[in-house]
C-alpha cells in the first residue's frame, strides 16, 4: 500500500483538509489555508514589533530610573 498522500491525491475528497464549513471545496480550503498562513505571517512580524517597543520602553524606564538616582545621589553630596 502507497503513502496517505497517495490516497488522497486519487481520492481528495476524503481529505478532510478539502472541507470547509462541512462542504467539499479544495479551492476554498486551498485558498482558507493561504489566507491563514498569510495572517499568521503578519501577526508574527506585529508581535516582533511590540516585543521591540516593549524591550525599548525596559530600557528607558531603567535609563530614566538610573538618572534619577544619580541625580539624586548629586544632591546628597
Amino acid at each position: 500500500m502507497g503513502e496517505w498522500s497517495d490516497y488522497f491525491e486519487d481520492f481528495p475528497e476524503e481529505n478532510q483538509a478539502n472541507y470547509v464549513n462541512g462542504r467539499f471545496d479544495p479551492a476554498g480550503a486551498a485558498a482558507h489555508r493561504a489566507a491563514e498562513a498569510k495572517r499568521a505571517a503578519a501577526q508574527a512580524e506585529l508581535n516582533a514589533t511590540i516585543s521591540g517597543l516593549i524591550k525599548d520602553g525596559k530600557r528607558r524606564e531603567q535609563e530614566n530610573k538610573d538618572a534619577t538616582r544619580k541625580a539624586a545621589k548629586g544632591k546628597k553630596a
